[in-house]
C-alpha cells in the first residue's frame, strides 16, 4: 500500500523517511518530492509498505506524531487525477464564442 506523508521538515531525505517507517514494518520504497527547478523539497513524500497491514499500522502509529520539529500527516495516497483534465473544463468553460459575445 502507498502512503502520503505531509508536513515534512525540508530537510527530510528518503533515507530518513525510510528509516521512519521501517520502525513499523518493511518499507518496499520512500520518496521526498522535490521542486523541479530548485531540488528542494515540497515538505511531503510517498512510502510504499510491503503489506496493507503494516501500511495501516504505520497510518495509525505515526500520523500526527512530531519528525523534526513538524507535525506529519499520514495517510493512504489517493490515485492521481489524469494530467489536463482540469484545463479541458476551463477551455470548454471560455470558448472562444463566449469570449467574442463578452460573455466570459
Amino acid at each position: 500500500m502507498r502512503l502520503y506523508v505531509g508536513g515534512l521538515p525540508y530537510q527530510t531525505t528518503e533515507q530518513d523517511l525510510g528509516d521512519l517507517f521501517a520502525q513499523v514494518g518493511q518499507v518496499t520504497q520512500a520518496s521526498v518530492i522535490t521542486d523541479r527547478e530548485t531540488g528542494r523539497s515540497k515538505g511531503f513524500g510517498f512510502v510504499e509498505m510491503s503489506t496493507d497491514q503494516e501500511a495501516q499500522s504505520a497510518i495509525e502509529r505515526l500520523n500526527g506524531t512530531l519528525l523534526g520539529n513538524r507535525t506529519i500527516t499520514v495517510n493512504e495516497a489517493r490515485e492521481r487525477q489524469a494530467a489536463g483534465s482540469r484545463g479541458f473544463q476551463a477551455r470548454e468553460r471560455y470558448s472562444d464564442t463566449s469570449y467574442r459575445s463578452g460573455r466570459y
